[in-house]
Order: structure tokens, then sequence, then C-alpha cells
């Protein structure tokens, strides 16, 4: 299959938002190699640097902020970082990016969505792939790696892990479907193959509320531990949110 610069597609996906963006990486001061992201100690920095943003954000003491749980948050922050431009880049660029680790780079922020950049990645049209195959690569060559340093480091249930990865494919799709409704199906159809894989099976379903509407919504069988956050509260996926909420937010977004 002919392969192609990955740019055009990436630029498309990052016009959903700052969560589907990859930036072309220009080489300047501050930019660190994917594979530092797999080291215990910059990922134990990274779930600090959160812990203590809750704590002043809560004003509780910080033994009131578990490290699991924010650990737990932190690794969903950064699966949807890994994996929305890859879903973005399918559904509306019309092409599967090839994820090589070893060109992608990530820079230090406060807060907020952490940067990536990339270079020289390759990607194939879509057409003729299928879409468990699309979801696979970002899966096993970029998340299941961090997922293991997570799970070894902090001790957390890979079910768990891998819901959180579920959660954000879900979430990224649902951005597609509302910012370009004409990519919904195709987006929903990725993320739907990716929940058959091997490590997401039994995680999650899409639910189709309106079988009108190009809209899903995931719903999640286990949590990502949010809740035991002070003040967090349930995730609109989660399996902890009572059906009769989940469902009233589902027509609220239909609705809008």
């Amino acid at each position: 299959m002919t392969l192609r610069d990955a740019s055009t597609a990436l630029a498309a996906a990052a016009e959903l938002g700052a969560y589907f963006a990859w930036e072309p990486w220009d080489g300047s001061a501050g930019w660190r190699p994917f594979g530092e992201l797999l080291d215990e100690r910059v990922v134990a920095e990274r779930v600090a640097l959160g812990r203590d943003t809750l704590v002043r954000m809560s004003g509780r003491e910080p033994a009131a902020i578990g490290e699991r749980e924010v650990a737990s948050i932190t690794f969903l922050g950064l699966a949807s970082r890994l994996l929305s431009p890859l879903l973005a880049a399918a559904a509306v660029g019309g092409a599967a990016v090839r994820p090589d680790p070893e060109r992608l780079w990530w820079r230090a922020a406060p807060g907020g969505p952490l940067p990536f950049a990339f270079r020289d990645l390759t990607a194939a049209p879509c057409a003729g792939w299928a879409p468990d195959r699309i979801a696979e690569a970002g899966l096993i060559d970029l998340v299941e790696p961090l997922l293991t340093v997570f799970r070894e480091r902090f001790a957390l249930s890979p079910r768990v892990l891998w819901g959180n990865v579920a959660s954000a494919l879900g979430g990224a799709a649902g951005m597609i479907a509302d910012g370009r409704p004409e990519s919904a199906a195709r987006g929903a159809a990725i993320v739907e193959a990716a929940l058959r894989l091997a490590p997401l099976r039994a995680s999650a379903e899409l639910v189709r509320p309106d079988p009108g509407r190009d809209r899903w919504f995931l719903v999640r069988r286990n949590c990502c531990l949010y809740y035991r956050i002070p003040g967090g509260g349930t995730c609109g996926d989660c399996v902890l949110t009572p059906d009769a909420e989940r469902r009233r937010h589902w027509q609220a977004v239909l609705n809008r």
C-alpha cells in the first residue's frame, strides 16, 4: 500500500482542538523524546505535578488526594493525547497514521493537554484498511508500553487502565461526532473495532441511543477512580453513573 506524509491528516485532526493536535517537531529546546515517558521517574514527576495541582485547587491536605487515583487520571489524559490525533486523522483526515515512537516528542507543561510533536511520520489511505488495524497501531505501539509503566509503578489494575484507554477513545469519538458530524460513523467504527481487540474486550461498549443519529456514547464497565478524589464525582461514561443521569446527558448532547 502506498504511504504518504502524515502531516496533512494530522493537520486535519488538529482542527478539532488541543487534544487532537500533534505539532510538527522543530527541534527547539524543551522537546523530549517520547521514550522518556516510559521512565518510571518521569511518570512519577507527572503524577506528582497533577497531585500538587489538585491539592492547591481543592484546598485539601496532600493526604486527602490519593497518588494512585491521580496516576489513573494522569494516564487517562496521556492516553487521550496519544490516541485522539490518530483517531481523528483516520476519521477526518482519511489516513491511517503509523505512530513511530522514535519520531514523537513531548514537552512538559504545567497544565492542560501535554504538547506532543512529530517528525517524518507516514500514513496510508484508510480505504482498504480494516478499522481494527487502524486502532491496533496506536494501542500497541504507543499506549501499551506507557500503560505497563503506570501499572507497575502505581500498582494500578490493568482493567482500570485499559478502561481508561477505552474512555479516551470514546471521548475522542464523541468530540469528532460533535465537531465533524460527517465523520462520526467512521470514528465510531474504529472505536468499536478497538473494543473488540483483546486488551479492550469487555472494558466498555458504544451505545447509539438514537438510531437516526450518527452519535455514539461510551459506557465503561469500570471506573477511572476519579470519584475517590474529594469533589470528583463520576464521569459520564463511568459504570457508577446512574442510568437515568447518563441518559439525560445523552439527550442533552443530542438536543444541541
